[in-house]
């Protein structure tokens, strides 16, 4: 920018060369609508709108500042910086919907996965839910939600009967099904169940005795089979 001698500055009258030499200055440094700036050194911009990130910036706008941080590249990955700093590797054209609230399943942690389908996977050493009813007495509703193989004492002399769950294809569970310690006599019946060639079982009715009832359904019915008489 050119210096422009104005006569309160100068403390008198200008010179015609002074006169002259401003309005070269003004002439020179005037800003028409529409022109080029050039390549300034440095430049403050303050409230300025319509700059053309697109189009009219050169270099890699950083995370402070509202970007990435890092140069678009042809490799297809994507990179985050800053204090989560993640670089995704991408195999092919992908589409992933991220969820609005929640955090997403680690590869390392424990995860609880609700209404999701496992195509063909191979898992070892799994445990299954364990349900403990605890004492019945003349009736109880058998729940699969919170796992697959339940634990039940009997009252002594007392018969219960259980209701099954609803008949869904696939699913399977364990009853775990125990005669009081000292006392004994209690027996049980099962709705809609359907047995082997010799019929509803017999609950052993000895004190302390369990039976391991195992049941399976094809989605019209429950299937069920017994192994009796264990010491637990």
């Amino acid at each position: 920018m050119s210096t422009i001698v104005t006569r309160a500055g100068k403390g008198s009258a200008l010179s015609y060369t002074e006169v002259d030499n401003n309005f070269t200055n003004l002439n020179t440094d005037k800003y028409q609508s529409g022109g080029a700036l050039g390549t300034p050194a440095s430049a403050t911009l303050t409230n300025a709108t319509g700059l053309p990130l697109s189009t009219g910036v050169t270099g890699t706008l950083s995370a402070a500042n509202g970007g990435t941080g890092v140069a678009n590249n042809s490799a297809s990955t994507l990179t985050i910086s800053g204090s989560f700093a993640s670089t995704f590797t991408i195999t092919g054209t992908t589409s992933v919907t991220f969820p609005t609230s929640g955090t997403l399943a680690t590869l390392n942690g424990n995860e609880t996965l609700t209404t999701k389908t496992l195509t063909n996977p191979t898992v070892n050493n799994y445990t299954e839910g364990v349900v403990a009813i605890g004492t019945v007495t003349t009736a109880s509703t058998i729940s699969l939600t919170n796992g697959t193989v339940q634990t039940a004492t009997l009252t002594a002399s007392t018969a219960c009967t259980f209701t099954m769950p609803t008949a869904t294809a696939g699913k399977s569970f364990i009853l775990l099904l125990k005669q009081a310690a000292s006392t004994g006599n209690g027996s049980a019946t099962f709705t809609g169940v359907k047995w082997g060639t010799a019929g509803a079982p017999t609950i052993t009715a000895t004190a302390g005795k369990m039976d391991i009832l195992t049941f399976v359904s094809d989605g019209t019915n429950w299937y069920g089979s017994v192994a009796a008489g264990y010491t637990p």
